[in-house]
């Protein structure tokens, strides 16, 4: 059976519900599967847990979310650059838990690989340890961290095969591989799909985690912050 799908909004269709789980790939702006993103607006689910790098920025990525109120909660590493966020956090009128970057990939990756928990170095003796259980390891303390399982994931990818094998582009790879392993039901934009499978050298996430996939529309893809300086070689006059 062919995963390939029409577009977003028949690719979620039937398995977006208020009070899911959501893994979402990308870094800020970097790597974002906006379509998907998009669709789960469109449909108006609300109540969601959003598991995600950072929430985008105002107006833009999984920004759009916590501007339609669609979110409950968020796991994350970081506020990042959204000031809705940061003000709904302030506010209480969202739920935030933070991870240390390195343990919400490792959350991701060990859901995807069936690891119940494992124990980090990482937040110990911060609020990020609090309520958890900690033991001690070759004389150091370490914190139990659970792994994540997503209702859904959603994944932007640079290339995908007939099978949904995937490879992704530069820094565009970020935390995509992770959850996609990590859905029980996994969905991916790529800006490519091509008709012949890739070379298995080449793939980074195997098919056999892919349950659907759409092509990515075209789209300018925006920056985050844009900082520019005059160069030396240039004449200015």
């Amino acid at each position: 059976m062919s995963k390939l799908r029409a577009g977003a909004q028949e690719a979620l269709a039937d398995v977006l519900v208020d009070g899911m789980t959501l893994a979402v790939g990308g870094f800020g702006l970097c790597g974002i599967p906006n379509d998907l993103i998009e669709a789960v607006r469109d449909s108006g689910v609300t109540g969601l847990t959003v598991v995600s790098n950072n929430m985008g920025v105002d107006g833009k990525g999984l920004g759009i979310l916590l501007e339609n109120k669609q979110v409950a909660k968020v796991i994350a590493s970081y506020v990042g650059e959204n000031k809705l966020f940061a003000q709904q956090f302030l506010d209480e009128t969202l739920e935030v838990e933070f991870a240390p970057q390195g343990t919400l990939s490792e959350r991701l990756r060990a859901g995807g690989a069936g690891i119940a928990a494992f124990y980090t170095r990482a937040g110990v003796g911060t609020p990020v340890a609090e309520g958890k259980p900690l033991a001690e390891f070759d004389g150091h303390l370490h914190v139990q961290e659970r792994g994540i399982v997503a209702d859904v994931a959603l994944v932007h990818a640079h290339t995908a095969d007939p099978a949904g094998n995937l490879v992704y582009r530069a820094s565009a790879r970020n935390f995509n591989p992770v959850v996609a392993t990590c859905g029980r039901v996994t969905v991916v934009e790529a800006e490519h799909l091509t008709g012949e499978f890739l070379d298995p050298e080449r793939v980074v996430t195997p098919g056999i985690y892919v349950d659907r996939m759409v092509q990515a529309a075209p789209r300018v893809k925006d920056i985050e912050k844009r900082t520019v300086r005059a160069r030396a070689d240039v004449p200015t006059d």
